[in-house]
């Protein structure tokens, strides 16, 4: 059987304007590009990592 994969749902909750090029680039990478888009990814380490450098533009919910 398929196991059923962990989810994290992330928010971007702040504008990337005025910020350095690589968190702009890790919203997109995340799939947000816009104020309060919402995307639903596996909950992999890499996807946390992505999380937490840009911690303070998202907000996250398990």
């Amino acid at each position: 059987m398929a196991e059923d994969k962990k989810t994290v749902r992330v928010t971007q909750i702040h504008s990337p304007i005025g910020r350095p090029a690589d968190q702009r680039a890790t919203l997109v990478g995340l799939g947000l590009n816009k104020m309060h888009r919402t995307n639903a990814l596996e909950d992999t380490p890499a996807v946390r990592g992505m999380i937490a450098k840009v911690a303070h533009l998202v907000r996250v919910e398990d």
